[in-house]
């Protein structure tokens, strides 16, 4: 037993996923009357609500608390073009989203459905949700009031002393640990997971899985070969795509399949070197986007959260889209490392719509299934971009020098 658990363990975690998608798919067709087996989903799901909130909360806390300033660069422009390329990510994910809408089937929610009626309920709940109270939001799940308690303990915990940063950064590394414990359960989660929804909805709902993909992947697409060179052209004024393909052929293949974006940072440094930018921008550009710089990230939320509407029939306006790509900027760029980080942070932007956690969850879960995927795409983006705009930042620079 202990020789095939090892074995079972050396997997890679997209290999169990898709062991738990199969299993899950025979079973509801051998034995449909095993009911007992969504409750493995149902468990998966549950451990998934109780972390979420903790880790969304420490996380932020951390990361604004340890935040110290480099040397003299052309940071700031870099900066901005990572808030820009992850806000228009949002903007792309929810648009799409809103154009070919797709809906899932969903358990029915324990908590009653409150949609907002229009843009003045969304900031009055936007503004009582910030100021609820920091504990009862944790308890709640509350993430817009977690997310804003956590800024504002993490830029009033900035001078606290070094010993406190550590227990902070520890305090990090755990959560994150428990995140990976959880998430390396996903397969049996996920076998429970697809017998409930193939037993109770039939093989149309794998369709809709596939068709959720597509988009996902489209829409990365449509950034990574439309969007970031379109800002590479409007900052740098040269063409893009040299840079954009080079990026993406030896950046975001091996993020592809490696699914780290942390794990990407030295081919990501020796790219840089390669392509001759300066040392003392991508030494600190490079490992801060692989934290902040997530437009695959954003992708995912603003698509998963607009899925989650459709199927609740919640109606997303225009100016409460606006607030949702901004929400899913902020999200992204707190984004855990972890594999399937992004998707723990879909109930934070699915609480500005007034969708209840067990149904957000329940969307965290389909997520991960297609996370075979998806978050392989997601990373891939997310790497290579880093270096798009760090090299634009750079060539930016320089055309301004040249004038």
């Amino acid at each position: 037993m202990r020789s095939l658990i090892q074995k079972w363990n050396s997997l890679s975690l997209v290999v169990r996923i898709l062991c738990g998608i199969v299993v899950g798919i025979i079973l509801a067709v051998a034995v449909p009357e095993l009911t007992w087996l969504s409750m493995l989903g149902t468990l998966f799901i549950s451990a998934l609500k109780a972390v979420a909130p903790i880790l969304v909360f420490v996380l932020v806390i951390n990361a604004l608390a340890s935040h110290r300033s480099g040397k003299k660069t052309n940071m700031k422009t870099i900066i901005m073009l990572y808030v820009v390329g992850t806000f228009v990510a949002g903007f792309v994910g929810v648009l799409t989203a809103k154009l070919f809408p797709i809906t899932l089937s969903l358990k029915p929610s324990e908590t009653e459905l409150t949609p907002p009626s229009g843009i003045g309920e969304v900031f009055e709940k936007l503004l009582t949700n910030i100021f609820a109270n920091p504990v009862e939001a944790l308890m709640s799940a509350n993430y817009i009031g977690i997310l804003a308690w956590a800024i504002i303990l993490g830029f009033a915990l900035k001078a606290s002393s070094d010993t406190t940063k550590t227990v902070l950064s520890n305090l990090s590394d755990g959560i994150t640990k428990v995140v990976q414990w959880i998430i390396a359960l996903a397969p049996f989660g996920i076998i429970g997971i697809m017998y409930d929804a193939i037993v109770t909805s039939g093989f149309g709902e794998l369709k809709k899985y596939g068709s959720l993909i597509i988009l996902l992947v489209g829409c990365m697409l449509f950034i990574a070969l439309v969007i970031n060179p379109l800002i590479v052209w409007i900052v740098a004024r040269r063409n893009p795509y040299p840079l954009v393909l080079t990026s993406l052929k030896e950046s975001g293949i091996t993020a592809f399949f490696t699914r780290s974006s942390a794990a990407n940072i030295p081919v990501n440094i020796k790219l840089c070197e390669k392509l001759g930018l300066d040392k003392n921008t991508y030494s600190v550009s490079i490992p801060l986007g692989a934290t902040i710089n997530m437009g695959g990230a954003a992708v995912t939320i603003s698509v998963l959260t607009m899925v989650a509407a459709h199927t609740l029939n919640v109606e997303v306006d225009i100016p409460t889209a606006v607030i949702l790509m901004v929400i899913t900027t902020i999200s992204a760029a707190g984004a855990s490392g972890v594999t399937g980080g992004s998707l723990l942070l879909i109930p934070l932007a699915c609480g500005l719509l007034g969708i209840p956690n067990d149904i957000a969850m329940q969307v965290v879960g389909v997520g991960l299934i297609i996370g075979v995927v998806q978050d392989s795409c997601e990373t891939a983006l997310n790497s290579s971009s880093d270096i798009v705009f760090t090299a634009a930042a750079q060539y930016a620079d320089e055309l301004k020098n040249k004038k």
